[in-house]
């Protein structure tokens, strides 16, 4: 008889992806735009208050040849 179980994981990568194309890339201001937007977003999530500070691996920056993407992936038991 086993003696072991499984289980089914989904996750979900939340992107605010930024252009940043050479030759001038993005500017400071909307990558605090969308940085902004996507820790609020993280915040919602995990039902965290304004005045909590996010773990230091709450948010990934992601450098691509034409774009910055912020992003944040949560999993959940699919259904």
């Amino acid at each position: 008889m086993p003696s072991f179980t499984s289980r089914t994981i989904t996750s979900t990568r939340r992107e605010w992806i930024v252009p940043a194309a050479e030759p001038w890339g993005a500017t400071g201001a909307e990558i605090g735009k969308a940085w902004s937007a996507a820790e609020a977003a993280y915040r919602e999530h995990y039902n965290l208050p304004a005045d909590r500070a996010l773990s230091d691996d709450a948010l990934r920056f992601h450098v691509t040849d034409d774009t910055i993407v912020i992003a944040f992936t949560t999993e959940e038991p699919a259904r």
